[in-house]
């Protein structure tokens, strides 16, 4: 997937967060800098009982941000690091590409669902759509009864999905983005889904 970051070494910044795909609790974020003494200008405002006889020698992370007082967050991603090793957490992310790939050619191939967007990595964004459905029938009660759906499946328990509005229409979102994720986990939360879908229709 090295290909759709092409451009990334131009960049004067890029920020990452490992809590969201690199299996690392929350909160933390990675900021690369490419020119880190404008961003230490940019917070520089050191009144005196902060000025010790080391500036110079050590990197005082107030001198990057807001917060003077911070947690050591980047300890847990070490410790990912080091527990999982580069290999392990490329072949999950790689795992987790495939999965997302696999479970939308599903959903393109159902009648009574549609993707919204792309699937460059592992988060999937579709909706329902039942085929007896008028194509007349207003967005806004298309976009009612998925937010139904996302409601009922839900409510299982055994999955929890999000969603997001794209051009106006309602979009069920599913992210692939845990370590201990297998296909038999997406494939329950596929036939939940149509499951759920089908006793919506059942008493529309």
């Amino acid at each position: 997937m090295r290909h759709l970051f092409s451009g990334w070494e131009n960049a004067d910044s890029v920020i990452v967060n490992p809590h969201k795909w690199m299996f690392t609790p929350l909160d933390c974020s990675v900021l690369y800098c490419r020119r880190p003494e404008v961003l230490k200008h940019a917070f520089s405002l050191t009144p005196e009982y902060l000025r010790t006889a080391e500036e110079g020698e050590v990197k005082n992370m107030m001198d990057y941000g807001v917060s003077l007082g911070r947690r050591f967050r980047a300890l847990k991603l070490w410790m990912i690091f080091r527990s999982l090793g580069r290999e392990a957490m490329l072949r999950a992310i790689k795992e987790h590409v495939s999965y997302a790939n696999m479970l939308a050619k599903m959903v393109e191939g159902h009648p009574d669902f549609e993707m919204l967007a792309p699937v460059p990595f592992s988060t999937l964004v579709f909706r329902f759509r039942p085929r007896t459905a008028a194509k007349s029938q207003p967005e806004s009660e298309i976009n009612n009864l998925n937010e139904r759906l996302l409601d009922e499946v839900n409510q299982t328990g055994k999955v929890f999905l999000s969603h997001t509005k794209l051009k106006g229409k309602f979009g069920i979102r599913l992210a692939i983005g845990n370590l201990k994720t297998r296909w038999e986990d997406v494939s329950l939360a596929w036939e939940i889904i149509q499951q759920q879908a089908k006793e919506l229709s059942q008493h529309s």
